[in-house]
């Protein structure tokens, strides 16, 4: 801690006094703290000083190597809820140990954000030019019909007067003459080579004149690395593009500089990299490369074959495997139930497919629902289940609930489940101390999570008549309600609803859930807010985890463009309540090959709604058996590679256990598995993958009661949706924050008020339904 201290005592009117370093400089300490904005240039430089401001500082890589990490987050939350005030009221060795940690934890986020923006800025630079020349060329664009035919008739004039004029023979053979021949000549030029050429110079356009000297900064402060040699000549382009950042005008690279070739360079880009010059050489175009070079780190960033020294979500792939893994081989294996001979795993995951295309092809001429023959539209043709009938009683005891309680607010709701779980005793401050009495953080802490649940926000809840200012609840929110204590509160409340639930009335506890994300509009003004093509504007996306009964287990704020089944995988694993999830009903998102191979390691069931069922595949268990599934022949393709899984075991056992012992999230590990990425892992899982996802549709084309079951669980997940949009009643369903603490802070205390409202209902029910009549 020595050279921790030294460059803390160095700063300590900086950081820990919210010094300036000008007379119009924001503090120090308040900069490094802030949240990143939108996706902008000016985003980028800000972040790139942010980081050169904490790396002043000078902290070692090293510094908390031997300290558990969920201490070193401990320290720095309670540092960042203190004002520089607080701080210097400390002994100096807790301070600096204090700021220490926000240092080194904020180092890796703000790298973090900048290899985000980077991926961004790339996608926006190409994005923007294709929307650009597209509206350019819109208005002009007029589609021409008829195309063989106008090239029959221009030959049929053109061969019957071959000594006349085109503008006496050839127009007058098409309809509309001279103009439609324009128009053709123009839809070629809009939709070929010239729309592309357009399109790239455009881009070029973009990057030099504005995201340039973003991007080129970038490249000073990120140190860009790989572990695949295959993908060393982006690196060195990289590093090419910054030896000649400040070459002025230089429209080429040197005749004598080694330019390295890399993938990215061929295709449409090929003709644009390379132009002759006067002299009749092939040279490259400086800033065509430097474009190129950029696109090309932004697509093996994304799969993580390329990776940046000092980040946290971007780093070293190799360290999201758990380091210990051979020294507790057996140990791993059997806390993922799985055999330690990738025979007996294989020769299991054979047996089930051969079992269950066996039932189904020996059950179709029983199956009325199901016809599977040969047809262009598909060959699976499923009939779909018909709606159950409403149970005779539940409006009779919807009625009772009504006449007996009445409306009742929600506020109310919230305060009996706090009364009779005591979810809120636990909560302390962030900071390690406070004054204020058990009575009142309770009411207070009441007010904050209903003002951020419903959306109404702390302001017009402070308005209320209870004798609690705006001030002091915030004062509560910053000093006592962070995400990890909010988080557990949910948490408490779900357990407290399953111990409560009477078995007679509910039956046994569930072991499943269904999954699904809903979209919020939120304030584009950050870098996590995105646009959904689906939904139409600009937001995240909320995951949930709802278990049978209504009651949710688990949420994560996502954003647009996250994995949806890496979100589902995190939240059946890490929910923290005391149920047990075994499985786990999705939409179709949760249909993917990936999805199904991760879960099957993992030993849960992947229960997903099928979309376009028809064009569903069914992978055959063995090689040179055409006959074996008669019944199944239309819809069967080719066999599952077993020799790869067997190969690939092992290491998909150590992802699987980096999953589970958390060393990686699991969008880390889908992330580096992608299609972008050829990755012998990530075949073999994609091979487990369609050999359950094989095993799963035929059951499920089998039984109906699946069927319905799955489609249950997944109207229990739309209606929580529906409720959930009427406790976020405020300011239009709209998150109205910028920063992503807040939008989370949303999320959870949501999560906790749909918590009390289940727990409060349950009881209600319980209440009636224990009276005999």
């Amino acid at each position: 801690m020595a050279l921790v201290a030294g460059g803390a005592d160095r700063d300590d009117a900086g950081l820990a006094g919210g010094g300036r370093e000008g007379e119009d400089a924001p503090p120090v300490l308040g900069t490094v703290k802030e949240a990143p904005g939108n996706v902008s240039l000016e985003t980028m430089l800000t972040e790139i000083d942010k980081l050169l401001t904490v790396r002043a500082i000078g902290l070692p890589p090293d510094l908390f190597i031997d300290v558990a990490p969920k201490v070193v987050a401990g320290w720095r939350a309670r540092a960042a809820v203190e004002s520089p005030s607080h701080l210097r009221t400390h002994p100096v060795p807790l301070r600096v140990t204090l700021l220490a940690a926000l240092l080194h934890e904020r180092e890796r986020e703000i790298t973090d954000t900048l290899v985000e923006l980077l991926i961004s800025t790339v996608h926006r630079i190409g994005a923007r030019a294709e929307k650009k020349v597209t509206e350019r060329l819109i208005n002009a664009f007029k589609k021409v019909s008829g195309k063989e035919n106008i090239l029959f008739k221009l030959a049929e004039a053109s061969l019957g007067a071959p000594e006349g004029t085109v503008r006496e023979v050839v127009f007058p053979a098409v309809s509309g003459g001279e103009v439609t021949l324009r128009e053709l000549v123009h839809e070629f030029k809009t939709r070929g080579p010239v729309y592309r050429r357009t399109v790239q110079t455009t881009l070029k356009a973009s990057y030099t004149n504005h995201y340039r000297r973003g991007l080129i900064k970038l490249l000073d402060v990120l140190e860009f690395r790989s572990s695949n040699h295959a993908h060393r000549p982006v690196i060195e382009a990289l590093a090419l593009v910054a030896r000649y950042a400040s070459a002025g005008n230089t429209t080429y690279y040197p005749l004598g500089e080694t330019v390295p070739v890399h993938k990215a360079m061929g295709g449409g880009w090929a003709e644009v990299v390379h132009r002759t010059d006067k002299r009749g050489r092939r040279r490259v175009v400086r800033m065509v490369y430097e474009v190129v070079a950029f696109q090309a780190l932004r697509d093996q960033l994304k799969c993580k074959e390329i990776w940046v020294v000092g980040a946290d979500k971007w780093r070293n792939p190799d360290e999201d495997l758990p380091q210990d893994f051979e020294a507790r081989r057996v140990e791993n294996y059997r806390e993922l139930r799985e055999p330690l001979d990738p025979a007996v795993f294989v020769n299991e995951l054979r047996e089930q497919m051969t079992a269950e295309l066996t039932l189904l092809n020996d059950g179709m001429p029983k199956l009325s629902w199901l016809d599977i023959a040969e047809r262009k539209s598909g060959a699976i043709r499923l009939t779909a289940a018909e709606a159950q009938p409403q149970p005779r009683n539940l409006r009779r005891i919807k009625g009772e609930v009504q006449r007996r309680w009445g409306v009742v607010p929600l506020i109310d709701m919230l305060k009996e489940a706090v009364l009779r779980t005591g979810c809120l005793d636990a909560v302390t401050s962030v900071s390690g101390g406070g004054s204020l009495s058990a009575a009142v953080l309770a009411e207070r802490l009441l007010l904050v999570i209903y003002a951020y649940g419903t959306s109404t926000g702390i302001k017009a809840v402070a308005s209320g008549g209870h004798g609690h200012t705006e001030d002091e609840l915030r004062y509560v929110l910053r000093r006592y309600l962070s995400a990890e204590a909010a988080r557990a509160i949910a948490v408490q409340i779900a357990n407290a609803t399953f111990t409560a639930r009477s078995t007679e009335l509910w039956g046994q506890g569930s072991t499943a859930v269904a999954s699904d994300s809903t979209h919020v509009r939120a304030y584009d003004q950050n870098l996590f807010t995105e646009w959904h093509s689906r939904y139409g504007g600009r937001g995240v996306l909320i995951y949930w985890h709802v278990e049978k009964k209504s009651l949710a287990i688990h949420s994560q704020l996502i954003n647009c463009t996250a994995s949806e089944v890496a979100a589902m995988i995190e939240g059946a694993r890490r929910h923290g309540t005391t149920m047990d999830v075994e499985a786990n009903y999705t939409d179709s998102h949760g249909q993917s090959e990936i999805g199904f191979g991760i879960t099957r390691l993992l030993n849960f069931d992947l229960l997903p709604r099928i979309k376009r069922i028809n064009k569903v595949k069914l992978y055959r268990p063995a090689a040179g058996e055409p006959d074996t599934y008669p019944q199944l022949t239309p819809a069967l393709t080719r066999p599952i590679r077993w020799e790869l899984i067997t190969q690939q075991y092992d290491q998909m056992i150590k992802y699987a256990t980096a999953i589970r012992t958390r060393t990686a999230s699991t969008e880390a590990i889908l992330r580096r598995f992608t299609r972008n990425a050829s990755h012998p892992t990530y075949a073999a899982m994609l091979e487990i993958g369609r050999a359950q996802k094989t095993i799963f549709v035929a059951r499920y084309l089998r039984l109906r009661d699946l069927q319905r079951e799955i489609e249950e669980g997944l109207n229990v997940m739309e209606s929580s949706n529906g409720a959930n949009s009427v406790i976020a009643y405020g300011k239009g369903g709209e998150i109205a924050s910028n920063r992503r603490d807040e939008q989370e802070m949303f999320v959870l205390c949501l999560r906790i008020l749909q918590s009390a409202l289940v727990y409060v209902n349950t009881l209600m029910l319980q209440d009636i339904l224990d009276e005999p009549e």
